[in-house]
Order: structure tokens, then sequence, then C-alpha cells
């Protein structure tokens, strides 16, 4: 590809012109939806859940979570590692190749969503009580997941695809259908649960309802791209191809994973050490799956203005205009961090008032769930760092940076804290492990994110050097 023809490519894309807080707006907003609709399946249910079923509701579906992110983790290594390489590709001139990467993205998809069904089918039990389940709570767990798990190959074909339509230029419809399953959801869940009586059984046909909406929807842009057409033979999966998708989609994945792997950790661990304490083991479950679901809320704005900045970085990194990716780059940190600073303060301040919109519960329940959400989230004000850099760092191609910035938190910080802080502080160990290691995070992305961005700058000025 020469430099006469990727320049008119960027003349024709507004992905190269246009004002970039207008292309942030415009890209993040329908992520952000996006992002709040995947936590809305959650929350909704666990509102429901928790006025209709109860205490032991929730900490059902906080036993299930886990699936919930694997789905998340595996649409995401493979929609934005499709959808990056779309962007970068496009952003050069090469559509034939842009196509061949949209198309076996498609078709990854759809394989892993089966063999994600069948593995959960299968293994449901010993699954659910590796998690963390109680005896009370499995059969809660149980009747929740058997029937999600149906769902799965349509949750993560949606989020898949909907990166790709994202990079292709339609936010708008990406993000209608998001919205669409959302709404359905809403809608079905009171009537299953309250109206039919179905509890747990009914707030799963609400949810795989409203995925099977939302995918249908997607399912349908696929034959009406702006920016290519995909034919039959780009959909034959190539391994070169295959590989570049695992490897720039591995950073958002890897960031899924790690709320997995810490999830599961901290069931177990909120398990053994709550039953060691006044709590006892149920309460510390149900209040973390809580606490968990509404962090998701104010990370959905964060991280979804980090993948609507995808696009833009990556055409125009790959069209060399590095002040354009230097300045979307500044633009996204300083959102996310007005952001954060609000999800702050309401942490802080009304941690009662939203534990008790999922249901009510003994003193003792609040009194868990409001040191919890005090001291567990204390520096989410610095929470935007991390997901915006490793965003970026992935945008660019450097996936391994990517990569790193996406375990720096959860895995390589979070995960050893909550293991060794209980051994010496009991369950208090688990809460005061979130705030270090949200400090160290975003210590560690600052360092590289200083130096990637010197490094824009350099090239920008060798680049009018020549």
């Amino acid at each position: 590809m020469n430099n006469q023809s990727a320049t008119m490519n960027t003349k024709d894309n507004p992905l190269g012109y246009k004002k970039e807080s207008t292309l942030l707006v415009g890209f993040a907003i329908p992520c952000i939806i996006s992002m709040l609709v995947t936590a809305l399946y959650n929350i909704v249910d666990q509102i429901f859940i928790g006025q209709g079923i109860g205490m032991l509701g929730n900490a059902a579906t906080n036993i299930a979570f886990p699936l919930s992110t694997t789905c998340t983790a595996i649409s995401l290594l493979l929609g934005i590692g499709s959808a990056t390489n779309f962007s970068l590709y496009l952003g050069a001139g090469e559509k034939n190749e842009s196509e061949k990467y949209a198309s076996n993205g498609i078709v990854l998809m759809a394989l892993f969503g089966i063999f994600l069904f069948l593995v959960t089918t299968i293994f449901l039990t010993p699954m659910l009580k590796f998690f963390g389940a109680t005896k009370d709570v499995l059969p809660y767990a149980k009747a929740y997941t058997r029937i999600t798990a149906f769902g799965f190959p349509f949750l993560i074909a949606n989020t898949g695809m909907s990166k790709l339509i994202l990079a292709d230029g339609s936010p708008r419809y990406s993000m209608i259908s998001m919205l669409a399953g959302a709404i359905v959801n809403t809608i079905l869940d009171p009537l299953f649960i309250f109206v039919f009586n179905m509890g747990m059984t009914g707030a799963a046909l609400a949810t795989i309802t409203g995925q099977i909406i939302s995918f249908s929807i997607s399912l349908r842009y696929m034959f009406h791209f702006k920016t290519i057409k995909l034919s039959r033979e780009s959909f034959i999966v190539s391994a070169a191809h295959c590989k570049k998708i695992f490897i720039l989609g591995a950073s958002a994945c890897f960031n899924q994973i790690a709320m997995t792997v810490v999830q599961i950790v901290m069931n177990n661990t909120l398990s053994h050490y709550g039953a060691q304490s006044i709590y006892g083991g149920d309460i510390p479950l149900a209040c973390a799956g809580i606490i968990t679901k509404v962090n998701m809320i104010f990370m959905s704005f964060v991280i979804g203005i980090s993948q609507g900045t995808q696009p833009v970085i990556g055409f125009n990194y790959g069209a060399k205009k590095y002040a354009r990716v230097r300045k979307t780059y500044l633009l996204s940190l300083g959102a996310a961090s007005a952001l954060s600073l609000i999800a702050f303060a309401c942490f802080q301040i009304f941690p009662r008032q939203i534990i008790s919109i999922f249901g009510n519960g003994s003193d003792l329940y609040f009194k868990f769930s409001e040191r919890y959400f005090r001291i567990y989230m204390f520096l989410t004000i610095v929470n935007g760092i991390q997901p915006v850099t490793s965003s970026f760092f992935n945008s660019i191609g450097k996936s391994q940076l990517g990569v790193f910035m996406s375990l720096t938190r959860q895995i390589i910080f979070l995960l050893p804290l909550i293991i060794i802080f209980p051994i010496f502080m009991g369950i208090d160990g688990v809460m005061y492990a979130g705030p270090i290691a949200d400090a160290a995070a975003a210590i560690v992305c600052g360092y590289f994110t200083i130096r990637e961005l010197k490094e824009l700058k350099k090239l920008e000025i060798d680049l009018t050097k020549c």
C-alpha cells in the first residue's frame, strides 16, 4: 500500500479528519450504552431476584457471574481483535484484509459460543461449586445457569459483532442492537418472576430472550457493511488471520479473564473467612455480588470510552496521524477520570441507599455491605486509567503492553492481595486489597503512558521532516 492511496483513504474516512472530541463522543456514547446494556442484564436480574427471591437468589447470581465475564472475555477477544485489525487495515487502505478479519472473527465467535455452552452444560454442578456455591445457594445457581447457558452463543456473537459494527462507522446501530435486548429483558424479568412466579428460571428466560433479539439485529448488519462487502471466500478461516485476531484481542480478553479469576477466588475467600466471622458465609457472597455489579455500571462508562477510542486511534495510527492519536487518548483519559470522581462520591456517600435497591436484609447484612463499599471502592477515583491505557496500547498494535496493562490491577496486584491479606486480617483483608491494587495499577499504567506519548511526539516530528 503506497502513501498516496493511504492518504486518499484517510481523506475519504471521517476518522481521519473529523474533530477528535466529536469522534470520541460519537463513538464512546454507543460503546458506553453497549457496555451498560451488558451490565444491565446482570443488574436487572439482581434487582428483581433480590426483591422476589431474596439474599440466596442474589448470592446465586454472584456465583454464576464468572460465566458472564467469561462470555464477555471471549466476545472481546474476538470482537476487539477482529475490529482492531479491521480498523488498522482500513486506515492503510487494504479493504480485502479488513473483510477477511471481519469474516474470520464472526466464524470464531460462533465456534467459541457453542463450545462454552457445551462445557457449561456438561460440567454445571462441579463448576458452580468451584465458583464458591454453598449448599444453600447451589440449587438457585443451577436453576439460573442451566438456562442462561443457552444464551452464551448469542451473547458472545452479538457483543463481538457490535465491535465490528462500531469499527465500520455505525455506532448508533451497535447501540440499538444492544439496547433492544436489554429493554426486552427488563420487561420480561418482573413478568416472569412476579406474575408467572417462575423465580430464577424466569429471570434466566428473560435474559436469553433479550440476548437472542440483540443477536438477530446485529446479524442483519453483517450483510450491510458500509466500508466492505463480505464474500463467501472471506469466511474461510485462516490461521494467520486468527492469530492476529487473538493477539490484538488478548488485552481486552485478559482483562475480563482476570476479573473472572479474581471473582472465583474472592467468592471462595469470602465464603471461607465469612464463615469464621460474625457475618457467616452467605452475607459476604450476596453483598460482594451486588457491589461487583454496581461497579460494573461505573466501569461500563470507562470501558465504553476506551472502546470508543479504538476505531479512532487504530485508524489514525495506521494512517500515521500521530497528533490525532495523542489527542484522542488524552481526551478519553480526561473523560474517564471525571467519571471516576463522580463514582467515588456516590460509593462513599450513598452505599446503604445503593444496596437497598437490591432488596432488604438484616442489620448485619447492611453493616457489612456499607463497610465493603467504602473500603474496597475507596480508590475508584483512579480506576479510569488502566482500562483506557490498556485499550490505547492495543489500538496502536502494541498488544504485549496492552495485555500487561490489562493484567496489572486484577492479576498482578489484586489476586495475590486477596489471598494474603485475609490470612492476617480475616475478611477485612479482602476489603483493603482493593484500594491498594488500584493505586499500584494506576502508577504502573501512568509510567508506560508517559513514555509512549513521548514516542508518539517523536514520530510526529520525524514525519514532518520527511
